[in-house]
């Protein structure tokens, strides 16, 4: 993890006409995923590299609200079934296993998810 400081001095670097994007993938080698969120959650941008150091260190996720307990899943989505062998390893990449969580399944809470962690690691092997 690279500390507040670090960071600070990394964005403080003149850009010049690169995007904010690209500065940050190539100053803190941020991907993708991670540029998007900040851009969804961050703005406006701080312009103080200091500032906008902070707020990537601790970006705030506002909650929107919970779902009621009994639709209350541990884990929803994830590999497709179809995309795996009678091992669970994935047929496009071969050495590749999925288990428990990495599956596409809707584990109900309760002790469900962690048996089914068990099993399905046990059966990948």
């Amino acid at each position: 993890d690279v500390k507040l400081e670090d960071v600070a001095h990394r964005l403080f670097k003149p850009r010049g006409k690169t995007s904010l994007s690209n500065h940050l993938r190539k100053a803190l080698r941020m991907s993708p995923v991670k540029i998007a969120l900040l851009q969804e959650l961050g703005r406006p941008f701080p312009e103080e590299a200091g500032k906008l150091a902070q707020l990537i260190k601790a970006l705030p996720v506002p909650v929107a609200g919970l779902n009621p307990m009994d639709e209350a899943i541990s884990t929803s989505g994830g590999v497709a079934w179809e995309s795996l062998d009678e091992s669970l390893m994935i047929r496009d990449l071969p050495g590749v296993f999925c288990a428990g969580e990495m599956l596409d399944w809707a584990a109900p809470t309760g002790g469900y998810l962690l048996n089914g962690c068990l099993a399905t690691g046990r059966w990948a092997g």
